[in-house]
């Protein structure tokens, strides 16, 4: 921060937001919107009844039935998890890399916050054996770790954490007393659902876990800001539901009428919402798997994408080639690779990885086009990859990291 915040860079700890699908609004949740344009009085805080018994319909059909007393609502996720963050306490551990939103509302709180080590193949789920390491560290330090924030379909890494590792991480987090903080944001975007399994660790650790999703994964746009939070069932989870009711009163952090009108609907997944969420979800399938053929072919390591809209790149094997163009830690990447690409390229200090190392998120968003008809057509069509826009992208995508790559051939010192 001190060295990024003179440059113009703005302070590191904050990064971009949820990456956009750039796609346009679904008619039918404009449609919604627009006939509750009129709603002049306030939800309540947490959310009505509508809303609330929306939610509920929508974690049991995932295997996760709640009462709706059991739910909160707030106007984005980054509101529920500051409000979280407030009423458990204590210290905060998040995983390196993490969502770039998480760390930030525990530094305005004042709250310290501990990275755990990682494995590349699960990003979002820190290794347990780290995670014990950490806790103990922390304890003997003076501090005091009491939340553990983590994501099984993760931004920014785009993989989903196996199982095994999850209920190993799970029994480490339990035996440290240490409550969780579930981010299912992009639960619903898996690029190959059927081979791909995503399990809650609500489901494995009932009476620890509280689940958050942000709708603007899967649901609604970013623009329309709401997120759902599922507590545990038993006493403490009912009063860590009150004290978070308290505190988004204070904040009076409520979700706009309108927007609550829409959030329920889809939260209900009525046909055209699922619909537009399997094309959008397929599409990105596809425009991820060439962005990251096109990466690795250049050698630059990147684990092959599984959910959301992005995918996340090591391009420490090509450091010679950026170095030769003033590119030597994450932030100067960012800044490169932002102007090569001609779309956001937010390098890895941004979600709390190291910034010397040469890491950054790429989304797919902006490979779909520069007009709503263009990203239309990409959903359209049975070939996006074909289309001659996504083909432009793409070509300038590979052309970027093909010249790093033969620069830093080039570059190799003979054997």
């Amino acid at each position: 921060m001190r060295r990024t915040d003179p440059e113009g860079h703005g302070p590191v700890r904050y990064g971009p937001h949820l990456p956009d699908d750039g796609l346009p609004v679904l008619p039918e949740l404009s449609a919604v919107l627009a006939a509750a344009a009129n709603r002049t009085r306030e939800q309540p805080v947490g959310g009505g009844p509508a809303l609330l018994e929306a939610a509920c319909g929508y974690w049991e059909r995932r295997g996760l039935p709640c009462p709706p007393a059991g739910v909160a609502c707030g106007p984005g996720a980054p509101s529920l998890l500051l409000a979280l963050t407030a009423a458990l306490g204590g210290d905060v551990l998040v995983p390196r890399p993490c969502a770039a939103w998480w760390a930030p509302y525990a530094r305005l709180l004042g709250r310290p916050v501990f990275h755990v080590p990682t494995p590349a193949e699960s990003g979002g789920v820190p290794d347990p054996y780290a995670l014990l390491e950490t806790v103990r560290r922390v304890r003997a330090e003076g501090g005091e770790p009491r939340l553990l924030v983590l994501s099984v379909a993760d931004d920014p890494t785009a993989t989903v954490a196996p199982p095994e590792l999850l209920h190993e991480t799970l029994e480490a987090a339990a035996a440290e007393g240490l409550h969780l903080v579930s981010d299912e944001t992009w639960r619903d975007t898996l690029h190959a659902p059927h081979d791909t399994v995503l399990l809650s660790p609500a489901e494995m650790l009932p009476d620890r876990v509280t689940v958050v999703t942000d709708l603007a994964g899967s649901l609604l746009p970013p623009g329309w800001p709401a997120a759902v939070a599922r507590f545990p069932e038993d006493e403490t989870g009912r009063a860590l539901h009150a004290r978070v009711l308290d505190i988004l009163t204070a904040l009076g952090a409520r979700v706009a009428g309108p927007v609550a009108a829409v959030a329920g609907y889809a939260l209900g997944e009525p046909e055209p919402v699922t619909e537009r969420r399997a094309a959008t979800v397929r599409l990105h399938a596809r425009v991820a798997a060439a962005a990251h053929a096109a990466v690795v072919a250049a050698g630059a390591p990147a684990r092959p994408p599984q959910a959301g809209r992005h995918l996340y790149a090591d391009l420490g094997p090509l450091r010679s080639a950026l170095e030769a163009r003033g590119v030597g830690d994450a932030q100067e990447l960012e800044d490169f690779l932002t102007a090569r690409l001609g779309m956001p390229a937010p390098g890895g200090h941004r979600f709390g990885d190291d910034l010397g190392a040469l890491r950054v998120r790429l989304a797919t968003g902006p490979l779909l086009g520069g007009t709503d008809e263009e990203r239309m057509e990409c959903l359209d069509s049975p070939s996006p990859l074909e289309l001659p826009h996504v083909q432009r992208a793409l070509i300038s995508l590979r052309s970027a990291f093909d010249d790093l790559r033969d620069d830093a051939q080039r570059r190799e010192p003979p054997r």
